[in-house]
C-alpha cells in the first residue's frame, strides 16, 4: 500500500473521498458533498490544492443550501477567487452584514470598496437580488464621493420601479440622463415608466431615443409598439413591433401586440395566425 493511502488509512479516511466529495457536489448533492468533504478536509494540508477545493466546495455546498451562516467561515477560507466573493457578498447580505458584503463584491471586481465606484458596484449586486434598501443605502454613498457618476441614479430609480414609486423613478432617470444622455437603458426605462402610468405620448419620444441609440435590443421596439397600439397609430405599431420580432422572433409580448394590430387594422386573417402562434410560445 501507497504511503500516501496509508496516511488516510490510519487517519480513517478512505482512499478517494476527496473525489466522492466533489462528485457529490458535481452532481447537486449539497447534504453528501458537506459530510463526504468535511471528512476530508481534516486531513488536506491547509494550502494545498485538495484543501483549497475542499473548504471552497462546502462553502458554496451550504449556500445553496440556503444555509447562508455556515458557508460563511469556510468561503471565507477558501481562496480569493470569483466564487466564493460572489456567495460571500450574498451570505453576508444575508446575515445582515452589509458592510462585509460591500468588501466581497468589491474583491470580486477588484475595486477598493470604499470608492464611489465600489459602492456603487455593489449597490448594482445587491439591486439583482432585491436588496433593494441596501441598494439604495451603497448608491447614496456612491454619490457622496460622487455626484456626477454614471448609472448611479439609474440604479435608484431601477429601486424605486421596484417599489412601485414611479413619480420617484422618473425623476431619478431625468437626473441620470443630465449625467449621460447616450445611455439608451436609461431612455428605454423612462418610456417604460411612463407607459406602466398609460402616458403613451409622454413614453414614445424616451423609447424612440433608446431605439435610435441600441438598435440590437428588442425591449424598447416592444413597448414602443405597445404605445403606438394604445394611441392608435397602428401602421407604425405594426412596422415597429416587426422590428422588434426580427431581433427576438418568439417573444410573446411582442407576437401578441402585432396580431392584435393586425386584426385592428382590418387584416384579420394574418393577425389570427399571428395570435395563434401564441399557443407555442412561452409566456
Amino acid at each position: 500500500m501507497w504511503p500516501g493511502l496509508v496516511a488516510l488509512w490510519l487517519a480513517g479516511v478512505a482512499p478517494g473521498i476527496h473525489d466522492r466529495g466533489v462528485d457529490f457536489y458535481k452532481h447537486q448533492k449539497y447534504a453528501d458533498a458537506i459530510s463526504t468533504l468535511e471528512e476530508a478536509v481534516k486531513t488536506e494540508t491547509p494550502g494545498s490544492s485538495e484543501y483549497r477545493e475542499s473548504v471552497l466546495l462546502i462553502g458554496q455546498s451550504y449556500f445553496m443550501l440556503s444555509q447562508a451562516q455556515k458557508a460563511i467561515p469556510w468561503l471565507e477560507k477558501a481562496p480569493n477567487v470569483n466564487e466564493a466573493n460572489f456567495m460571500l457578498g450574498y451570505a453576508y447580505l444575508q446575515t445582515a452584514q452589509p458592510e462585509r458584503s460591500e468588501a466581497a463584491f468589491a474583491r470580486l471586481f477588484g475595486l477598493n470598496p470604499e470608492s464611489a465606484a465600489g459602492h456603487l458596484l455593489a449597490g448594482q449586486m445587491m439591486l439583482k437580488k432585491e436588496y433593494r434598501d441596501e441598494a439604495v443605502a451603497e448608491v447614496k454613498k456612491a454619490l457622496a464621493l460622487d455626484a456626477k457618476l454614471p448609472q448611479a441614479y439609474f440604479l435608484l430609480a431601477e429601486a424605486a420601479i421596484g417599489r412601485g414609486e414611479l413619480d420617484e423613478a422618473i425623476t431619478d432617470l431625468t437626473k441620470e440622463l443630465e449625467i449621460d444622455p447616450n445611455f439608451s437603458m436609461a431612455w428605454y426605462r423612462l418610456g417604460d415608466v411612463y407607459s406602466r402610468q398609460q402616458r403613451w405620448e409622454q413614453a414614445i419620444p424616451h423609447l424612440q431615443r433608446a431605439v435610435w441609440l441600441n438598435p440590437n435590443y428588442s425591449g424598447p421596439y416592444i413597448l414602443l409598439g405597445k404605445c403606438y397600439y394604445n394611441t392608435q397609430n397602428f401602421s407604425n405599431a405594426e412596422g415597429i413591433l416587426r422590428r422588434a420580432l426580427a431581433l427576438d422572433p418568439n417573444n410573446y409580448s411582442a407576437n401578441y401586440l402585432l396580431g392584435r394590430t393586425l386584426v385592428a387594422e382590418g387584416h384579420a386573417e394574418e393577425g389570427k395566425a399571428v395570435l395563434e402562434k401564441l399557443k407555442s410560445l412561452p409566456q
